[in-house]
């Protein structure tokens, strides 16, 4: 398995498929088949038995599949069993969003520092969360385990940072700047759009309206 190239399309249903095994735990639900687990989520159950066929099934016929097992194991797949340590740099309604968002936490996300330009900002603390100056942030990696940077930039700024950050040894960047970053294998990238998210539901809203062809 390890050896195996897992799609992207299936990596970015594994999310999806915790948080739903989840909400079911919470809901006291021993085991569930794939047919009730893809009528919740609205993927086939086909869909799901290849895409956990990936990582060696877990179901067992007749039986379906075991629901604490089942998010435990997927959680050891997306890493989810190991602790990360996060650095936010942008301390702007984003970045302080991100802090005041403690169900990161849960999921084993621990947010540490606080980076920004403004002096108004700095010395501030966001859940005990110390916004500190971006003058501090080489030091800060150097002398502390940092797994993630989280940049809540300006798009002029955030190559730059993001280049200077892979110096220093981050290897993880959450990139929410209105820009895509990329790095060699070795430096892992996640660039989020936010505003893409709502072109594309702009889009169906707007095709829903479309009068039908004739």
């Amino acid at each position: 398995m390890q050896n195996k190239k897992i799609s992207k399309a299936v990596i970015n249903r594994l999310p999806r498929y915790y948080r739903y095994l989840g909400d079911l735990l919470e809901k006291d639900v021993v085991r569930i088949s794939s047919k009730e687990l893809s009528e919740k989520m609205n993927v086939t159950a086909s869909q799901i038995r290849q895409d956990l066929n990936n990582f060696g099934g877990f179901g067992q016929q007749g039986y379906g599949y075991n629901v604490e097992y089942l998010h435990t194991e997927i959680g050891k797949i997306l890493g989810l069993d190991r602790k990360y340590n996060i650095i936010i740099i942008g301390a702007g309604n984003l970045g302080q969003a991100l802090a005041n968002y403690s169900d990161f936490e849960r999921r084993g996300f621990y947010i540490k520092a606080i980076f920004d330009v403004n002096p108004r900002l700095i010395g501030l603390s966001i859940r005990g969360i110390e916004i500190r100056s971006i003058d501090e942030l080489e030091d800060f990696i150097k002398h502390n385990q940092v797994d993630i940077a989280a940049l809540t930039l300006p798009k002029s700024k955030a190559a730059q940072l993001a280049s200077d950050l892979t110096k220093w040894g981050i290897k993880g960047l959450w990139n929410f700047a209105p820009t895509d970053i990329h790095f060699p294998q070795d430096v892992i990238v996640e660039n989020v759009h936010l505003a893409d998210s709502l072109m594309k539901l702009s889009y169906k809203l707007s095709e829903k309206d479309r009068p039908a062809d004739n």
